[in-house]
């Protein structure tokens, strides 16, 4: 299925090996759809949503704490469990859903980063990543699971000044909201501080920082294993495939790899960026973030969808706005996280985050 990618509607061909690329650069089409506001809390960021059969599980971040919340897909503003800091300076992030109402996270409550999934009855919080995660020697950033929960996968900086950041950072309130909601910049000294993100990324300006790694975890065998140069994994629903984003020479694009290492292959080459892959119910296309149409500002990013066979891009999403970190509600509906004003116009922000839904 994924020995070949056909550039613009079968028009060209192209064999892949090992290492491949593109050979053309795949335009985003028109027309774009509209947006509906899902979850908006006063005065609180809601980011990263995750789906997973009825469960869609968010992140939350208030003045005083962050938390990861469970609520139906059906009625995601309507809270039905929630993971919160049970100790002094604890801090829950980066929440995934998973069937049968079992919950991903990470936290600090152990001193080292770490990353958990709290069982889905009961009350058992088992820990992933292995010893290396409960001792500090990795710093699980941007954590995924398929569905059932046997593959994780998470990207940790290599670099011990970007470790010893994350691990500060992590807890940290008052992170910048661009900071926040756009995970991928702390990897990148051109972006690292928000007031940098005005710098477009079309010139390909390297950075100074260390790439990241990207780890998957299988449950089944304990076998860790780890991607050089990459970040924001995903993995498929079925836990066979996983999507992830790779710096080349500047510039962020997706790329993909079947969990055991085989058929590596590309899935975007443009001169900007592409961030935040997600896979569809179906396991035949993944969403993204993009900042292609707006010439490479890191502030106004778009929701764009790539067909893994044909490598057909359809862009979703406009607007002066940050919209980002897609998750897959059905085959034709995805809620993101955005800046938008719910009682704004489609280019008008705010300084919180909240949840939106993009319908196709």
């Amino acid at each position: 299925m994924f020995s070949l990618l056909r550039i613009c509607s079968a028009v060209l061909t192209i064999a892949f090996t090992a290492t491949p690329a593109l050979a053309a650069r795949v335009q985003a089409e028109e027309p774009l759809y509209p947006v509906s506001s899902v979850v908006h809390l006063k005065g609180t960021d809601v980011v990263n949503p995750s789906i997973a059969g009825n469960h869609i599980v968010y992140s939350t971040r208030s003045l005083t704490e962050f938390r990861v919340v469970q609520a139906e897909v059906s009625n995601p503003a309507s809270e039905i469990s929630r993971i919160k800091p049970r100790w002094l300076k604890e801090a829950l992030r980066f929440g995934v859903a998973l069937d049968n109402g079992k919950i991903g996270y990470v936290s600090n409550r152990m001193g080292p980063v770490s990353a958990w999934m709290r069982q889905g009855q009961g009350d058992g919080h088992v820990l992933i990543g292995n010893m290396g995660s409960y001792l500090g020697a990795m710093v699980p950033m941007n954590l995924h699971a398929s569905h059932d929960g046997q593959v994780w996968c998470f990207d940790t900086p290599m670099e011990k000044v970007l470790q010893s950041r994350a691990i500060t950072q992590f807890e940290d309130t008052a992170k910048h909201p661009e900071l926040l909601a756009q995970t991928w910049r702390f990897y990148d000294s051109n972006f690292f501080e928000h007031k940098m993100g005005y710098k477009a990324t079309e010139t390909g300006v390297l950075s100074k920082f260390d790439s990241p790694a990207l780890f998957i975890l299988k449950r089944a065998n304990a076998e860790l294993s780890m991607i050089p140069n990459a970040m924001d994994g995903a993995v498929s629903p079925d836990g066979k495939h996983i999507a992830f984003v790779r710096n080349n020479g500047g510039n962020y694009d997706i790329w993909m790899q079947d969990v055991d290492g085989s058929n590596l292959l590309q899935l975007s080459d443009t001169q900007y960026g592409e961030f935040e892959p997600a896979w569809s119910p179906d396991g035949t296309r993944v969403a993204f973030a993009s900042n292609r149409d707006s010439k490479g500002e890191v502030r106004e990013t778009s929701i764009y969808v790539v067909d893994v066979k044909s490598g057909r891009v359809t862009r979703l999403t406009n607007g002066s706005v940050s919209d980002g970190a897609p998750a897959w509600k059905d085959d034709h509906t995805i809620i993101f996280h955005s800046n938008r004003d719910p009682k704004g116009s489609g280019n008008d922000t705010v300084s919180t985050w909240g949840l939106w839904q993009v319908s196709f």
